[in-house]
């Protein structure tokens, strides 16, 4: 029996070296962790229960007989994350370069089939060099076989994607059809054709970082939603964006012990809006003074800035935030806001996330390249977003709800419950000087003339009151009340049951 728990505790020793210590050395050299690691970090202490341990790949081609490690480039299994079950896979660049054979598909496969099965949300750790181009086809199809899992698990579990290294080819499409990818600065990129084929077929000239680096997809791409300085931050941050979550689209996410009155006052927030219509303000002041404790976890901060999504807790409970931002771009609708906007809408609503919305939005960016862009269609897809949410939707404006753009942002025409507005918003159309050019365009020589009908316009649309007295808005409230109000819509919510009429499935403007 000593010989064999020996032989165990070797095997063991060797499974987890990963790829030896020379290897592990010119990771850490590279300011990265280990797969295993990561996973230690990742998960509470001591709760990691690992699968597939010994799995070796099965190829007989080019040598690779000869060379079998245990684990075969990945490391699986499940854990807990402040006490809650989580499913885990986190590829090793010390075996083969991480890359992905016929066995490490298996692997992955096999816990996120026992994630959709058991309900929990899975995490993947990327850092690869691809497929393993000894296996040929077989590896390929290991790449499909995780997308079909990638799919299935979509709005039933939490899927998030750490691109914690190269991530390149076929592989990017995993992380793409996970629920959020973050990136490590300067030591991760994503990009479906490297540098060097780009150089080839199109002769351009650049760099990895250029190409698919963190600053290129959290600014430009939005195909990542935030980007860290290391591999600690990261994991630590995952583990926070986890407790916001529920595990599985059935229950609720987790209600936190909080210390914030929900009666609060905030007197501040009744000198939030400037007196100049025109001059900005940090929508985010807001947002933090709402939130239990000022605690809030922005999703895509570097990307379309005229928009702000992210989640916060009232009493406790987790809330999807979408907010128009109108220190970028006046707080206007374009392409870029409107896809991210409804990403997180989606999401939220996917896993019965309450969404609170406030509304600052002067209409859509005109111009020519949104146009040619598709901002139709890319508006429609949160205009779609927000009016097929059953989740609870509490809307507050706060200034300006112009034309098309206060319909879309969450308007109680798209079954908002509570729809409040403050006494500075202003619901109409379009602004009164546009409004008065069209209405009186024979007048428009006569400036007093002019001056006056805006004056006019502004005492009689510029105001929250029509709306309100057509019940589009539930209440004007005063805004240092706004978290006492906005807590208790909530509370009123939280038996809420609102079903779509069935269908297979929609089909949203893409």
């Amino acid at each position: 029996m000593k010989d064999i728990l020996q032989e165990l505790e070797e095997r063991r020793a060797a499974a987890r070296a990963g790829g030896g210590l020379r290897r592990v050395e010119a990771q850490h050299a590279k300011g990265k962790l280990t797969a295993r690691e990561r996973v230690e970090l990742l998960l509470d202490e001591g709760s990691f229960e690992e699968f597939d341990m010994f799995v070796a790949h099965r190829c007989t081609d080019f040598g690779m007989e000869a060379d079998r490690p245990a684990g075969d480039g990945v490391v699986t299994g499940w854990g807990t994350i402040n006490g809650r079950m989580l499913y885990v896979f986190s590829q090793d660049f010390t075996v083969f370069g991480g890359s992905l054979s016929e066995t490490h598909a298996q692997k992955i496969c096999k816990i996120m089939d026992m994630a959709i099965q058991n309900g929990a949300p899975v995490i993947g750790i990327n850092d690869s060099g691809g497929a393993r181009i000894q296996e040929g086809v077989a590896s390929l199809a290991g790449y499909a076989e995780v997308f079909q899992r990638n799919v299935l698990a979509s709005g039933v579990v939490p899927q998030i994607s750490l691109i914690m290294g190269p991530c390149a080819g076929g592989a990017v499409y995993s992380p793409a059809m996970t629920d959020f990818i973050f990136m490590v600065k300067d030591s991760s990129y994503m990009f479906v054709t490297g540098p060097d084929v780009v150089k080839t077929v199109t002769n351009e000239v650049v760099t990895a970082e250029e190409l698919g680096g963190a600053a290129t997809h959290t600014r430009k791409s939005s195909v990542a939603d935030g980007a860290y300085e290391n591999d600690i931050e990261m994991l630590a941050e995952a583990r926070r964006l986890i407790d916001f979550l529920p595990l599985n689209n059935r229950q609720k996410a987790p209600v936190r012990p909080f210390f914030d009155d929900p009666a609060r006052l905030e007197a501040s927030l009744d000198t939030l809006i400037p007196d100049n219509p025109n001059q900005p303000y940090d929508m985010k002041e807001l947002i933090l003074k709402v939130a239990d404790e000022g605690d809030f976890f922005e999703i895509q901060r570097d990307f379309a800035g005229n928009i702000i999504t992210g989640f916060i807790r009232i009493e406790g409970q987790t809330v999807g935030v979408v907010a128009n931002q109108p220190m970028v771009l006046a707080g206007c609708l374009d392409i870029d806001s409107s896809r991210k906007a409804a990403r997180f809408v989606r999401f939220c609503d996917a896993f019965e996330i309450p969404i609170l919305t406030f509304v600052d939005v002067p209409g859509f960016l005109p111009g020519v390249a949104q146009e040619l862009g598709g901002v139709i269609k890319h508006g429609a897809k949160l205009l779609f977003a927000y009016g097929e949410a059953t989740v609870p939707k509490v809307t507050v404006i706060t200034r300006k709800a112009y034309g098309g753009a206060y319909d879309v942002m969450a308007s109680k025409h798209l079954r908002g419950d509570f729809n409040y507005a403050w006494p500075t918003a202003e619901i109409a159309v379009m602004g009164a000087k546009g409004a008065v050019e069209i209405l009186y365009r024979s007048e428009l020589g006569d400036k007093d003339k002019i001056a006056a009908r805006v004056a006019d316009y502004e005492e009689r649309f510029a105001n929250p009151f029509v709306a309100a007295e057509k019940g589009f808005v539930d209440e004007v409230i005063r805004p240092h009340s706004t978290r006492k109000r906005v807590a208790r819509a909530f509370a009123s919510l939280r038996g809420k049951k609102l079903a779509n009429p069935w269908k297979k499935h929609d089909n949203i403007p893409l």
